[in-house]
């Protein structure tokens, strides 16, 4: 099976307008712009709950702490979140709930998943359903190849173009083997012909 396609800015930009058209635009923009700022898998996605990236401050988290059951392999990780990534989710919340700060959130239940679909708003996301959903935003976007996988590998990618080493690569992805983030990397003409620059 082919891997999932790296994006370039400009099929991000197409992505992002495909979905600024949407009923739930908001939502499908944080997820997406999510995937991308941090790597997670559709399965860490959805499994985020506002306690996962709300401090008892109400402020966003900057990172994210998943347990063994919200990620793959048994093993728990850390997610790192940038600031791109904690100003997305804080715009989603507030544009989700009709707040202007987050501090209402701390009153109601927080264990509530961070992105809800309209079917089923306490259980939020499945796996599956979300990479269907990615899959068809590719489609409607013209991007041949592209799934709910491509936010992950354009994150790995885009750090290792900008010259981050595998190493760091691997501990931002979750990978317990090195060779697993290699595969990862989409190697360019751009990036080649940089790398012999520096001889």
């Amino acid at each position: 099976m082919p891997q999932a396609r790296v994006l370039t800015e400009s099929e991000v930009r197409k992505v992002l307008k495909v979905i600024s058209y949407r009923r739930h635009a908001k939502r499908d923009r944080a997820i997406f712009l999510l995937g991308l700022y941090t790597g997670m898998r559709a399965k860490e996605l959805v499994s985020v709950r506002l306690c996962d990236v709300i401090t008892a401050e109400a402020d966003i988290k900057d990172e994210i702490h998943l347990s063994s059951d919200q990620t793959k392999g048994k093993k728990g990780r850390t997610v790192i979140l940038g600031k791109k990534a904690r100003d997305e989710i804080r715009s989603y919340l507030c544009d989700r709930l009709k707040i202007e700060d987050l501090q209402p959130l701390l009153v109601n239940d927080t264990t509530r998943p961070l992105f809800t679909t309209q079917k089923n708003p306490r259980r939020g996301f499945s796996p599956n359903t979300l990479a269907g959903h990615f899959c068809q935003l590719m489609q409607e976007a013209n991007i041949e190849g592209g799934s709910s996988h491509s936010m992950r590998r354009s994150f790995i990618t885009n750090l290792a173009d900008k010259g981050v080493s595998v190493r760091v690569l691997q501990e931002l992805a979750g990978h317990s083997n090195l060779q697993t983030t290699a595969r990862y990397i989409a190697v360019n003409d751009a990036v080649m012909r940089r790398a012999v620059d520096l001889v």
